[in-house]
């Protein structure tokens, strides 16, 4: 997604995903209203009130990678409209460790999930201290509460985090995450992303919810996950147009566990897969490149799961 007076709403890879589902003149004006190039008040309150925050960024081979930072509610702070300072540092072993430095894109997914309420804001990090980093935004928005499980964090002080580490192929915990899991987050990247320094073609990081048994796993330790009807902004499916990477992150919400993937992506549009899966407009096939995990490093206790209400006519596999 791009941004400016004299720019598109969208980059070339969202506006070919619109045309290809027939919505690209309806988003470019829905693009113009919703897109913003800094924070209301509303949304700087917003991050203040989280007490986790998942973060998208890219490494400088161009795969991208999801993380999550957490912290006492407090710890996103916005000083204005143009900034977002996070004061607490990545689990050791994470790849956003390497990614961070002046310069690099990132993306920001601020979710609440038991409000169902989820922000973004991507742009460029501007300074990177030993408690924190500090992101300059180019662009801003709200996203729908489609999919999203209710369930309320509250964060726990950690005595010492717990590092990732690398595994040669799905463990058998990492294979229970993903066949159990009702949520990840999914961070993609324009192919300029890494190359950084640029406000206009960037990394985003993404919410995607469903039944427990939603993401689908073949003997060659393959993913394959239905797209669902959505926003129509299509960030994630117009970035893997042009680069068809990803990084996902799955969270263990009893454990604190994290797995984080490095894959290849590809698009499956239609056939007899897509119908067969219950909602599904298409379906995303990801491949792991790297396999990361971190035991119980997630400081953070969770409340009951209420599962979305949109979650009605989607299937698992």
């Amino acid at each position: 997604m791009i941004g400016g007076a004299s720019e598109p709403a969208f980059h070339n890879g969202e506006r070919a995903v619109q045309v290809r589902v027939g919505a690209a003149e309806r988003m470019a004006r829905v693009g113009e209203q919703a897109i913003r190039q800094s924070m209301p008040e509303q949304y700087r309150q917003f991050f203040g009130l989280l007490p986790m925050a998942l973060v998208g960024s890219i490494d400088g081979t161009g795969q991208p990678w999801a993380s999550v930072l957490a912290g006492e509610p407090g710890f996103v702070s916005s000083p204005d409209a143009h900034t977002l300072c996070i004061r607490t540092n990545p689990t050791p072993g994470d790849p956003l460790i390497e990614n961070l430095h002046a310069g690099a894109q990132v993306g920001i997914l601020g979710l609440q999930a038991h409000t169902r309420r989820r922000n973004r804001a991507n742009g460029v990090v501007s300074a990177v201290e030993h408690d924190g980093f500090a992101v300059t935004v180019a662009q801003t928005f709200g996203n729908c509460p489609k999919y999203i499980q209710a369930r309320e964090p509250s964060y726990r002080a950690r005595l010492a985090a717990t590092p990732f580490g690398r595994l040669p192929a799905l463990s058998e915990s990492a294979l229970r995450l993903i066949r159990g899991a009702d949520t990840f987050f999914i961070a993609t990247a324009h192919p300029d992303a890494r190359h950084g320094g640029s406000r206009i073609h960037g990394v985003d990081v993404s919410h995607r919810g469903g039944r427990p048994g939603f993401v689908g796993l073949d003997g060659s330790g393959r993913l394959t996950v239905p797209d669902f009807i959505g926003n129509f902004f299509f960030n994630t499916l117009g970035n893997v147009e042009l680069h068809p990477f990803a990084g996902l992150l799955f969270l263990d919400y009893e454990s604190g566990d994290l797995l984080s993937l490095a894959t290849s992506v590809a698009v499956i549009w239609e056939g007899p897969e897509v119908a067969a899966f219950e909602g599904a407009q298409r379906l995303l096939r990801f491949t792991p490149r790297e396999i990361r995990s971190a035991e119980a490093a997630l400081p953070l206790h969770w409340g009951k799961v209420e599962p979305s209400p949109q979650l009605i006519g989607t299937g698992t596999w």
